[in-house]
């Protein structure tokens, strides 16, 4: 993971742009059955998402459906396992579903695809958490969330990562009496900058589990 990042720096810093390979895979919608291809994004019959592109696409989606997309997306993988799409969307179902080693794994496949995607970075520290506060996890744990969440940040400086983060110093570091820089006031302040929505905050909270503490 730190030769990723080291490796991300270095196409920043370029100006360049890390280039993947594109298959075009066709599947079966996930919603309604009709023949699409991932490219699709959004099946043409019943509009339904092709692939799970952000949290939102799985946030209201009944758990039956959210299941019936991992059916699909299991069965598209054993073709292509290495499809970066069908992976972070697989790992999102999962996250849905609170299967959390699962949604790690297929997160950690999909990253191995496409080293640029700030998103895979940022739901896998989320992942790590397994529904569980900051302040209960191991500090080896801490540290790879901070890892990934600073490989996202560095991808693209969003002020949900930083209020993530924020999260994370405060809920483990300034519970535990922990000296820490930056600590989770100044990042924080830096997020607030860069702006996050109530909505992004909540839905946060929503997919992490826990109660959003009163300085957040």
């Amino acid at each position: 993971m730190v030769l990723a990042l080291i490796f991300i720096k270095k196409c920043i810093e370029k100006g360049g742009r890390i280039q993947m390979s594109h298959s075009v895979i066709e599947m079966n919608c996930p919603g309604c059955g009709a023949p699409v291809f991932v490219s699709d994004k959004t099946c043409k019959y019943c509009h339904r998402p092709v692939v799970i592109s952000t949290f939102n696409n799985v946030c209201d989606m009944p758990i039956q459906e959210v299941n019936k997309y991992v059916d699909v997306y299991t069965n598209v993988l054993r073709e292509v396992p290495n499809s970066q799409a069908i992976n972070f969307s697989i790992a999102m179902c999962y996250l849905k579903l609170k299967l959390y080693d699962k949604a790690i794994r297929a997160f950690d496949k999909a990253v191995v695809s496409e080293l640029n995607n700030s998103e895979i970075y940022f739901y896998s520290a989320i992942s790590l958490l397994k529904g569980k506060k900051a302040f209960l996890q191991q500090r080896a744990t801490i540290d790879q969330i901070q890892e990934y969440i600073n490989a996202a940040i560095t991808i693209e400086p969003k002020g949900i990562y930083y209020y993530f983060w924020a999260y994370i110093k405060y809920d483990y570091f300034k519970r535990k009496c922990f000296a820490t820089s930056p600590d989770y006031v100044e990042l924080f302040d830096r997020a607030k900058c860069l702006g996050i929505s109530e909505f992004d905050v909540c839905q946060l909270y929503s997919i992490l589990g826990v109660i959003r503490p009163e300085c957040l």
